[in-house]
């Protein structure tokens, strides 16, 4: 229904008020500077959450721009569009971005996650693209406790029931357990779309007297405030904020994917933008000043699913399945009726100006009216670098001597609790809600090192990856970023695949606090330098700060989703061991590291050392080199060290395999035993290779100068690790596939506290 909006009653704007709505006197200043006069309560609003943390970065934007974010085949610089735009070939580029709900989630887990899947495939259809596959980063505390085994529970339900209903493979994604996600649980989600060059549809306003539409879902109070409820800390108050958490409805998103697309291919639009965190308010400003143009809007025209609902909370409302329309004038007659022929609101709510404002009326009455760019990032949205300093923690938890720990006698044992522990053991209980191979792109899923999706009516395909070790990044912020861009490379070369460019979450605690600061600029840094390493620019992102609840703050985890072009279908790759007789061949080489292991947290509930060392040249060199052999087609599998080490990765590669092929491998390094075989040295990649390959290898490995050494063979049914490790894969399978389902055996209580 169309309701004229109620204007009665609006509350006086105090410093109190303004306070209230997380801005602090020095910005209610600038707001009277840019207004030249007091704000309206709407108005209020509209700042409010435009200059949140969650929609004007404005404790981030400073360092976001020390990214490398050029590239040759780039087709939108970050933070120019809706997502990132990579140029692949054949008229076809590929959109993709990352984004958190993280606070969502946290009080209302399933409506949270699924909400937030339906956000980031807005984006990716908005600019023209249809979705082709989704993934997921998730981060829990430990799963003994029942409520974090609700949260997970409803976590994985809701990205699986969204997805599944709306038709998108869910094909890879990580999931990791540790405590300081305990109260605020991370929720990362990316999409992937494919469009023709041509037809990438933009997100600005521009061409006065055009026609500016809401099309989509009505309007209603859920998500009010939801970008300023993502920019606090989470608290018991927290749960008082459930109405901040939009409800999602995939079904009447399918429908709105369909028309969209249709209306992008009639070329019926000067641009488009979904209603994500701030809603009408954020679509109509973020339009209007990338065009450098105004918007004049009047909200009675808005269709409402609700009775008296007031201009700031129209404005703010980020109720789900809408899009803002800027029709090309005189066309707007058929985007209203391709929009009717799929059952959908399709409003003409105000036009175009040339004169750079929002303005938004009330039946004909101004109740906001601000210049557009004041709202927006690199307009008069205020920039703050804040005060850092390096964690005093670091010097206790950097400090670590493993000549302390007694070597364990028994390395079956080790190595098969490690594979039963939630961060290594197989994420099947999670994947398996999901639908992986909907429309048939899907070549390689969930269970390899990245997921593998064909691109039609080519040979090509796109391998993609989202990767990060919080632990790294708390115990060594900066080497932590560089591994985080590093292992999500390394997964896509295994798979076959050039790395081609990033997106990335950003999940941090609160900016204000120095040490937290510190941590996030140290993070970039170390991004930063991987990425001009492999040429992987960054197209976009999210920034999730205030992750922290009142006992802890999350592991700094700046997530990595990347992408990586293959540029003929036999040179896909997967991790399982193929063939008894192929030789099993080490890229790399083995060092004595144990610091921040999995090894050491699960064996002995430490979180110590340093974090592995990455030499980015050396890195390069093993990647280069691993993606020619592939390339030759002289590889038969090939998998990357990381979690775990060198036991759990050969132990991964015989569990994978069909047949449940084992190896027999020799390590002659004379360094400490669970170093060797626990340890998580970078830079390592195992992959195996028939004998009579052996010498070509070799002489690759020679050409980018990296180490290069037979580990053993594929054989039998055992993984046999001389001297140290002799189990049946049988048994091994058995551990690493049961672990995270018989755990959520237990009966998932719905517990709110």
């Amino acid at each position: 229904m169309n309701s004229k909006a109620t204007s009665s009653t609006e509350p006086e704007v105090t410093l109190d008020l303004v306070k209230q709505h997380g801005l602090n006197e020095e910005e209610y200043e600038m707001i009277v500077k840019i207004l030249n006069r007091k704000p309206t309560y709407t108005e209020l609003g509209i700042f409010s959450v435009m200059w949140s943390e969650h929609c004007s970065y404005k404790n981030s934007i400073a360092i976001l721009k020390t990214f490398p974010r050029d590239g040759a085949s780039l087709l939108a610089k970050a933070g120019e569009e809706n997502a990132g735009a990579v140029d692949i070939g054949n008229g076809q580029a590929i959109i993709f971005k990352i984004e958190s709900h993280n606070h969502p989630s946290a009080v209302e887990p399933y409506q949270g996650a699924a909400t937030g899947v339906g956000g980031i495939m807005r984006d990716i259809f908005t600019m023209g693209a249809r979705p082709i596959a989704c993934l997921d980063s998730l981060r829990f505390g430990n799963l003994s406790s029942p409520r974090v085994r609700y949260l997970f529970d409803g976590v994985v339900r809701g990205i699986g029931d969204y997805g599944n209903c709306f038709g998108v493979p869910t094909v890879a994604g990580e999931v990791y357990f540790d405590e300081s996600y305990t109260g605020n649980p991370l929720v990362n989600a990316m999409c992937i779309g494919v469009v023709k060059v041509d037809q990438i549809a933009r997100a600005k306003a521009e061409g006065e007297g055009n026609p500016v539409l809401l099309v989509g879902a009505s309007t209603g109070r859920d998500g009010i405030h939801g970008v300023t409820f993502a920019s606090e800390e989470i608290s018991e108050k927290s749960e008082q904020r459930r109405p901040s958490v939009q409800i999602g409805d995939p079904f009447m998103e399918k429908l709105l994917m369909e028309a969209t697309l249709e209306i992008i291919k009639e070329d019926l639009i000067v641009g488009i933008q979904d209603l994500g965190g701030a809603g009408l308010t954020c679509a109509t400003s973020e339009t209007a000043a990338r065009g450098k143009s105004g918007i004049e809007i009047d909200i009675s025209l808005v269709p409402v699913r609700e009775e008296n609902l007031i201009p700031y909370e129209i404005m703010l409302s980020e109720s789900q399945e809408r899009m803002l329309v800027i029709a090309k004038k005189g066309y707007e007659k058929k985007v209203q009726e391709i929009f009717h022929k799929w059952g959908l609101n399709s409003v003409i709510i105000g036009q175009v100006t040339d004169d750079r404002m929002l303005r938004v009326k009330n039946a004909g009455k101004v109740v906001a009216e601000i210049p557009a760019a004041s709202l927006v990032l690199g307009g008069g949205a205020p920039v703050y670098i804040r005060e850092k300093r390096k964690p005093k923690y670091l010097e206790d938890a950097n400090r670590f001597n493993p000549s302390e720990l007694e070597v364990p006698p028994d390395f079956d044992s080790v190595l098969l609790k490690l594979l039963g522990s939630p961060n290594l053991a197989s994420k099947k209980w999670v994947y398996e809600q999901y639908d992986t191979m909907v429309r048939t792109a899907t070549v390689v899923g969930p269970g390899s090192d990245a997921a593998v999706l064909r691109l039609r009516k080519t040979n090509q395909a796109i391998a993609t990856s989202t990767d990060c070790n919080g632990r790294y990044c708390y115990l060594n912020p900066r080497m932590g970023g560089r591994i985080a861009v590093a292992e999500a490379a390394r997964n896509v070369v295994c798979s076959g695949a050039k790395p081609l460019a990033i997106t990335n979450c950003l999940n941090f605690g609160n900016p204000y606090d120095p040490e937290v600061y510190w941590t996030f600029t140290e993070c970039v840094a170390g991004m930063s330098e991987a990425c001009r390493t492999f040429e992987t620019p960054v197209t976009g992102g999210n920034v999730s700060f205030y992750n922290e609840d009142p006992q802890r703050i999350v592991y700094p985890t700046p997530v990595v989703g990347m992408i990586g072009l293959i540029e003929d279908l036999k040179h896909v790759t997967t991790m399982w061991f193929k063939e008894e007789g192929d030789l099993i061949v080490l890229l790399g080489e083995n060092r004595e590291e144990l610091g921040a292991s999995e090894y050491l947290k699960v064996i002995y509930n430490l979180v110590k050392g340093e974090t592995p060392e990455l030499d980015l040249h050396k890195e390069k060199g093993v990647q280069d080199a691993c993606l020619e052999m592939i390339r030759n087609g002289w590889i038969k599998s090939a998998h990357d060290c990381s979690e775990g080490g060198i036991a759990a990765a050969l132990a991964e590669s015989c569990i994978s395999s069909p047949n449940r092929l084992g190896a027999k491998i020799r390590l002659g390094d004379k360094i400490r035993a669970d170093a060797l075989l626990f340890g998580e040295t970078q830079s390592r990649i195992i992959v195996t290779v028939k004998p009579e390959h052996w010498s070509d290898l070799e002489k690759i490995a020679q050409k980018h100068q990296i180490p290069f050494s037979v580990l053993g063979k594929v054989e039998g049914h055992n993984l046999n690790i001389e001297g140290w490790i002799d189990l049946p894969v049988s048994k091994l399978a058995e551990v690493y596939e049961s672990a995270i389902d018989r755990i959520m055996e237990k009966k998932v209580e719905a517990v709110r506290k």
